[in-house]
């Protein structure tokens, strides 16, 4: 950080003068360097290019840096170096994990008797549900999916998942690697505030019927593009006329759950076969910090794999492993419990809930803007808006927000991004630090509005 202007965000170098800077860095030879010399490079060549997640103008993704409990955590972790697999390699860091995992599943009310593994990103979270969904669909028709395979369904071409038009694209990774392919994947259109829709939904469902086999429903609390939650209620309602499995992909939006002015819009929650989440969003813990929870605890057993030398069956100690694929996973548990500890529960929430209010109050602001457009109502710390200037053709519209945008982040000073809703060009504001503030996000909106005015 130290070779950053205060007030840049980074760089806003391009690509071939990001790769030219960091060449003297990856010049591998067979002299060893100092380590002073080896810091002064890293420093010199590449942090001018790393992002500042602790400045107020970085608005544009998911990333914090470490509370200070969260770092204390990751320097205890990273000295000790446990791999938390199984009890053999660390007991306290195995039995840490599963401790860790139990007092998540209090802390967000899920059903008794959830469990829970640590991940690596939501991404493989959202793809274990989808294993362990099909899995519990397989046992139905009378066979073991591990051993068999989707060759043990009639017509696997009938499978298919009930997502949100809006649900994350790891969802479409997860029915590729289970070898179902995005044909299986059935959108579900959304409503004005970017949320499932419920009719739509009913519809889609009775029209499956005649055709497909629907083993699971996806509801996202807290989709990436604008953070609107899915109704989850209504979502759970028809899952469980279907005998389908539920998967809830709180990813983003799971942590919200605890600011008591958000919990409503997670009404349902305890009634998910399976909800993932992301703490090195909200929480501000190091990478990686993913979970994914389980409604009963057999369901995890659907991944167990067991070994000669370790994660043997007849061991009666915590083997983190049995539950998810990775043979290797980091003492990730220590940096959230560390941060939780340190924060308190009241401090967690409170630091949840300032990027919130900020959020409102910049589509409060937006609304009161002629020339801005905002395309939905804000459910958590994400607000997509466009800038309409008066007499710009139609047409041209969408092309000045990818002008805007692409202006704002080659000056380095800070970040914004860009999204697609239903085929439209909008522009796209994140606040997940509570540096980012209500006057640092009015002041990004008056800089939108400048460069229009400059014709982008």
């Amino acid at each position: 950080m130290s070779q950053h202007s205060e007030n840049r965000v980074y760089s806003g170098a391009s690509p071939e003068q990001v790769a030219a800077d960091l060449a003297p860095l990856v010049d591998m030879q067979g002299d060893g360097l100092p380590l002073n010399r080896v810091e002064e490079l890293i420093r010199r060549c590449l942090e001018p290019h790393l992002m500042r997640y602790d400045l107020p103008q970085f608005q544009s993704m998911f990333n914090a840096f470490p509370e200070p409990g969260a770092a204390l955590g990751a320097r205890l972790a990273l000295g000790w170096n446990q791999g938390v697999t199984n009890w053999q390699v660390s007991p306290g860091g195995a039995m840490l994990e599963e401790l860790c995992l139990q007092s998540l599943c209090r802390l967000f009310d899920l059903s008794e008797g959830a469990q829970g593994t640590l991940m690596y990103c939501g991404t493989y979270a959202n793809q274990q549900a989808l294993y362990m969904a099909l899995h519990q669909y397989a046992e139905k028709r009378g066979f073991d999916l591990a051993k068999v395979g989707v060759r043990g369904f009639d017509n696997p071409s009938r499978l298919t998942v009930v997502v949100s038009a809006d649900a994350h694209f790891s969802l479409r990774h997860a029915v590729r690697t289970l070898g179902l392919g995005e044909k299986s994947l059935t959108a579900v259109e959304v409503d004005a505030n970017r949320r499932m829709d419920l009719e739509q939904l009913q519809k889609t469902v009775e029209e499956l019927s005649r055709s497909r086999d629907v083993f699971c429903v996806v509801a996202t609390a807290g989709t990436t593009a604008t953070g609107s939650v899915d109704p989850i209620q209504g979502i759970a309602d028809a899952a469980h006329e279907l005998g389908a499995w539920l998967h809830i992909d709180g990813a983003y939006g799971l942590a919200y759950k605890l600011v008591p002015e958000r919990t409503h819009l997670f009404t349902g929650l305890e009634q998910a076969d399976s909800v993932s989440w992301d703490p090195h969003k909200q929480f501000s813990v190091p990478i990686p910090s993913s979970v994914l929870f389980a409604r009963r605890p057999d369901d995890l057993s659907r991944m167990t794999l067991y070994s000669s030398y370790f994660n043997r069956p007849d061991s009666a100690e915590p083997n983190p492993g049995l539950k998810s694929m990775p043979s290797t996973r980091p003492l990730s548990a220590l940096p959230l419990v560390a941060s939780i500890r340190h924060q308190g529960l009241d401090g967690v929430v409170n630091r949840l809930r300032a990027p919130i209010e900020a959020i409102t109050g910049a589509a409060r602001y937006l609304a009161d803007q002629h020339d801005m457009e905002l395309c939905h109502d804000p459910d958590t710390g994400i607000l997509c808006f466009r800038y309409i200037p008066r007499d710009l053709p139609a047409a041209d519209v969408g092309a000045l927000q990818q002008v805007i945008y692409e202006r704002i982040m080659r000056s380095g000073e800070r970040t914004i991004s860009v999204t697609r809703l239903d085929g439209v060009t909008a522009l796209r504001l994140v606040a997940v630090d509570p540096t980012v503030t209500l006057p640092a996000l009015v002041e990004t909106i008056e800089h939108v509005r400048l460069i229009g005015t400059q014709g982008g």
